[in-house]
């Protein structure tokens, strides 16, 4: 939420997402995670999502109604064979871990209907370069030429 310049996410699934938005009082507030990057791409936050599989619907219909995302504030690729998981905050600090992109994943469904989920968090400047340099990889379509499941790609990612 406090990113300043740039905000890069790799998961296999893209599902409506809501996160903590603090209390009011006793009660715990959640919002879209679409509402917080559409606050973010009106910052000017670099925003970048690599998913694997076409997002869900109930995402889908959130994305939509976000003209700040809408309207390229947003860049999203996708390419079946993304199945790492990783948010890199601007080039400072990341997660990378075994969580989708789903409440089910990230533990925002309840104590006893998350997953069984294990990840990093880093500011490791060795470990933000390596996720970083295979993130841009993937992002840029470096493999697509030798890929076997380019004929699986509506737009293979070295065709942009």
């Amino acid at each position: 939420m406090a990113a300043r310049r740039s905000v890069w996410i790799a998961t296999a699934n893209l599902k409506e997402l809501m996160v903590d938005a603090g209390r009011v009082g006793r009660r715990r507030r959640f919002q879209s995670v679409l509402d917080v990057l559409a606050e973010q791409a009106e910052r000017g936050v670099e925003l970048r999502i690599l998913h694997a599989a076409p997002p869900s619907r109930p995402f889908r219909d959130a994305f939509d109604r976000q003209p700040a995302l809408v309207g390229g504030g947003v860049e999203l690729r996708m390419c079946p064979r993304v199945h790492f998981k990783l948010v890199v905050v601007d080039a400072r600090l990341c997660y990378v871990g075994s969580a989708n992109w789903t409440g089910a994943g990230l533990g925002v469904r309840g104590e006893h209907k998350r997953n069984f989920e294990m990840g990093i968090v880093t500011e490791d400047d060795v470990v933000l370069d390596a996720v970083q340099a295979r993130f841009d990889e993937v992002w840029r379509g470096v493999e697509c030429g030798s890929c076997r499941l380019r004929d699986r790609c509506e737009m293979p990612l070295d065709a942009r």
